[in-house]
């Protein structure tokens, strides 16, 4: 299924009353966009350039306060739409595929009269980030994926992209049914480089959210988003990711190229943004300006 163009008559920008002031000069604004049967909360602040940021498997754009804080100071306006089932965005959970939540931020996009945009993926985000730029190429002009698997391995590997022991962490880490103390051991294992405290991300979890997206990675051909269409692509890596590991760090620059800029972030693991937001959001913000030239 491929994306659609909406019309923006048919978009219903809807604020919300909720207005609150984050640090620094910057305001946060708290909206929902609504189409049919669908609605996405996001969350909007500075002005600029337009960054959009999608997060990681099951969890909110919240994760992004502090790199959100440092783009705007540097200049931009960022969006952070919440996937489906986070917060108060709302539609169909069954049987999505990643179209579908490209789809939900393209709608965003055009009713923010926003494009064409730098649109960040974080871990899973960077699937639906590369899906819209393949989609919707008149939205975007640069993509970052952040702390992402590309989706395939070096020619001649017989490994998978995610293995089945880190499969078994990453969905470990958002499971509320296991105690906190087998939830810590799982964040460690996959999410956060040694010497970062991974108790932040035991709250922020979205179960219904992560079983949705999970199906739609599995269920969507990954030729679908691999290559981002044409655009230009910053791989940010963690030097310490567990999820994207360093001997799968060049997949994406030997595929496709010079369109592929890699920057390695120190000390940082697929969580990414609660360990390094200030070193994120300056590899974002320097790509972003480039590509915005």
């Amino acid at each position: 299924m491929k994306l659609s163009k909406f019309s923006l008559a048919a978009v219903i920008l809807s604020l919300s009353a909720s207005t609150f002031a984050a640090t620094g000069d910057s305001k946060v604004t708290d909206d929902v966009v609504k189409h049919g049967n669908v609605q996405i909360e996001v969350l909007s602040q500075g002005e600029g350039p337009t960054i959009v940021i999608l997060p990681s498997l099951g969890r909110s754009g919240r994760d992004y306060d502090q790199v959100a804080q440092y783009l705007v100071a540097d200049g931009f306006r960022v969006l952070r739409p919440e996937p489906r089932g986070v917060g108060k965005s709302k539609g169909p959970m069954d049987n999505l595929n990643v179209h579908d939540f490209a789809s939900d931020v393209a709608m965003v996009i055009e009713a923010k009269h926003a494009g064409p945009v730098v649109v960040v993926g974080h871990a899973w985000g960077n699937f639906a980030a590369r899906q819209l730029a393949a989609d919707r190429p008149d939205l975007v002009k640069g993509v970052v994926v952040a702390a992402a698997s590309a989706g395939k391995v070096p020619p001649g590997s017989t490994e998978k992209p995610i293995g089945p022991e880190m499969r078994k962490a990453i969905d470990g880490a958002g499971d509320l049914k296991l105690p906190d103390a087998q939830r810590l051991q799982y964040l460690k294992e996959a999410f956060f480089a040694p010497g970062n405290d991974p108790r932040v991300w035991l709250k922020g979890w979205h179960p219904e959210t992560h079983e949705a997206e999970g199906h739609a990675r599995n269920t969507t051909p990954v030729d679908d988003y691999f290559a981002a269409g044409t655009a230009p692509i910053l791989d940010l890596q963690g030097e310490n990711d567990a999820v994207a590991p360093r001997r799968f760090s060049q997949v994406l620059k030997n595929m496709l190229g010079d369109r592929v800029t890699v920057v390695v972030l120190p000390h940082a693991g697929h969580a990414m943004a609660p360990e390094q937001p200030k070193a994120m959001a300056d590899a974002i913000s320097t790509f972003a300006k480039r590509v915005n030239q």
